[in-house]
C-alpha cells in the first residue's frame, strides 16, 4: 500500500502576511505553577523556529526544565517551564519584558543572531574590527597552544575563543584583533598566512584523508552565526559522531561507558509516519538547545515533543519527520541520527578539571595560559574565554596523559603566570582560591517520563481548526 503525505507550500511573502495578521503570542505565567515560571507561545510555524527560541532562553542563562511541543497545521503552541540559574522563578520584570520581545523576534531578522552577550561569562561581543577564525581538526595535546603562539608570532591579539573536542576531533572558534593599532584588518597577506601557518598546525601528524579538516577566516562585517550553534556544525563535519555506540534495545539496554549513560531509540510510529526519537541522558544545562541544534540541522522537522529534566536524569520524546526524505525505514539513516544525537550530548560535557581566571587583560594572555598548560604535560579539553572591559575571563578543561583530572597544583602555577584570580571546580564544587555555596539537587526523586504518544491524535484536530 503505498502512502502519500501532502506537505503544502507557501511562499515566503505569503508566509510574512500571516505572521503579520497573526503575530506571535507569548504569555508568561507565574501563577499556574509553584516552583517555575510558565512560558507558552503561540505562533505561525516553520523550519528552525523551534531551535530560535530554545537558543533565546538558553542565551538569557535561563533553566528550561520542562517542554511540550506540538506544530502540526503549519501553527505551533510550545510551552517551557523555565527557571533562572539558582531555581527560582522570573520576578524581574525586565526580564520578563526582554524574553517576550526575544522570542516574538525568532526568526523576523533573517537568520540575525539573538540579542545575547553570553557564552558563560557574559564577555563582550566581538568587535567590528576583528577577524573570526573558525579551525577543524584532529585533537592533541598542546593543539590550542599551538594555536595560540602562532596568532601571536603574527601580531595578534586573541579576544575571545570557544573551543570543544569529542572523539578526538576539535572545533574552535576564534577572533582575532590586530595587537599593533586598533580598526580593521585589510592586510590579505597577513591573513592569507594565518590560514597557511594555521593549517601547517592542524595538518600535523594528520593521516586521516576523509576527516574534515580546515581553517576559515571571516570578515568582521559578515554575519556572525551563533557560537555553539556552529561548533555542533563543525564536529558534525569532522564526523566525530562515527564512533559513538548507541545504547539501546540491540544491547539489553545497558548504558556503555564511552556514551556516558546515554540511552537514544529511533522508531517508526505508525499511521503518522513520524519517527519517534527517545533520549535519556544526564540532565545538565543546554540539553534541550544542543539536541534540537542538531534536529534542525540535519533538517528534522519537530511536531511534537515532551521533554522532562528531572536532576540527575534527563527524559526527552520526540516526534518528527525528515524534510528532505518519505523513506521511515532506511535503517542507515536511523542509525546515523542516533549517533549525531549521542554526540551532541557529549560534546558539551565537561571532562577534566575546571579551571577559571579572572584577570586584568593583557596582550598575550592566552597564550600564556596554554603555554602553562601544555609546559606540564596537560590537555585541554574545553575552552571558553573572553574579555570583558579591562578584564579577561576564561575557563579550561584541563586533563592529564590518561584523560583524568589535572594535578591541582596547576592553579598556582597559572597565578604565578599571570596573575589574578584562579579557581579550581571539581565536581561543581570549587576547591581553592575563592569559597563557594554548591547547590544539589541529586536526592530529588526521578518523575516517571511523559510521553505524548497517546495525546497526538486528541490534539490533531485543535491543531488543523487553529491553522486554518
Amino acid at each position: 500500500m503505498e502512502i502519500s503525505i501532502y506537505q503544502p507550500h507557501i511562499e515566503r511573502e505569503i508566509e510574512s502576511h500571516i505572521e503579520r495578521i497573526h503575530p506571535p503570542r507569548v504569555c508568561i505565567d507565574n501563577d499556574s505553577c509553584r516552583d517555575c515560571t510558565v512560558v507558552k507561545i503561540d505562533r505561525a510555524n516553520k523550519h528552525g523556529i523551534l531551535l530560535e527560541m530554545v537558543q533565546a532562553l538558553t542565551d538569557l542563562d535561563l533553566i528550561i526544565s520542562k517542554s511540550y511541543i506540538s506544530s502540526d497545521g503549519g501553527w505551533l503552541m510550545d510551552v517551557f517551564h523555565v527557571k533562572d540559574q539558582i531555581g527560582n522563578k522570573l520576578t524581574d520584570n525586565n526580564l520578563v519584558h526582554h524574553i517576550q520581545q526575544a522570542l516574538c523576534e525568532c526568526n523576523t531578522r533573517s537568520n540575525k543572531e539573538i540579542s545575547s552577550a553570553t557564552v558563560q561569562h557574559r564577555c563582550e561581543r566581538p568587535q567590528e574590527s576583528n577577524v573570526t577564525i573558525e579551525v577543524i581538526g584532529t585533537d592533541r595535546p598542546g593543539l590550542f597552544s599551538e594555536i595560540s603562539e602562532v596568532l601571536m608570532g603574527l601580531g595578534f591579539n586573541i579576544t575571545s575563543a570557544t573551543a570543544w573536542t569529542h572523539n578526538c576531533e576539535v572545533a574552535c572558534i576564534i577572533y582575532v584583533e590586530d595587537a599593533s593599532k586598533p580598526g580593521p584588518i585589510h592586510d590579505k597577506k597577513r591573513l592569507a598566512c594565518i590560514e597557511d601557518q594555521l593549517r601547517d598546525v592542524i595538518e600535523v601528524r594528520e593521516g586521516q584523508g576523509k576527516k574534515e579538516r580546515s581553517v576559515i577566516l571571516k570578515s568582521s562585517t559578515a554575519m556572525h552565526s551563533h557560537t555553539e550553534r556552529r561548533l555542533h556544525q563543525m564536529l558534525y563535519l569532522s564526523g566525530d559522531y562515527e564512533s559513538c555506540c548507541a545504547c539501546n534495545r540491540d544491547n539489553g539496554g545497558k548504558h556503555k561507558r564511552r556514551c556516558d549513560e546515554t540511552h537514544v531509540s529511533v522508531d517508526r510510529y505508525e499511521g503518522r509516519d513520524y519517527w519517534v526519537v527517545n533520549v535519556r541522558s544526564r540532565d545538565r544545562p543546554k540539553l534541550l538547545f544542543d539536541i534540537v541544534c542538531v534536529l534542525t540541522d540535519m533538517q528534522y522537522e519537530v511536531f511534537h515533543a515532551a521533554v522532562t529534566s528531572n536532576s540527575p536524569i534527563a527524559e526527552q520524546e520526540y516526534f518528527i519527520r525528515n524534510k528532505s526524505s518519505s523513506n521511515h525505514d532506511n535503517e542507515t539513516e536511523k542509525q546515523k541520527l542516533t549517533q549525531c544525537l549521542i554526540a551532541a550530548i557529549e560534546r558539551r560535557a565537561s571532562h577534566g578539571l575546571k579551571v577559571d581566571i579572572r584577570t586584568q587583560n593583557k596582550t598575550q594572555l592566552l597564550s600564556k595560559v596554554t603555554r602553562v598548560i601544555r609546559e606540564n604535560g596537560l590537555s585541554i579539553t574545553r575552552v571558553e574565554f573572553g574579555v570583558e572591559g579591562e578584564t579577561a575571563i576564561g575557563s579550561f578543561y584541563v586533563t592529564d596523559c590518561s584523560g583524568q583530572d589535572a594535578n591541582e597544583n596547576i592553579a598556582e602555577l597559572l597565578k604565578r603566570e599571570i596573575g589574578g584570580s584562579v579557581v579550581l571546580a571539581h565536581n561543581s564544587s570549587y576547591k581553592v582560591s575563592q569559597s563557594s555555596t554548591s547547590i544539589s539537587n541529586n536526592n530529588r526523586d526521578v518523575v516517571p517520563r511523559f510521553s505524548i504518544g497517546s495525546m497526538i491524535w486528541s490534539h490533531l484536530e485543535k491543531l488543523a481548526l487553529l491553522a486554518l
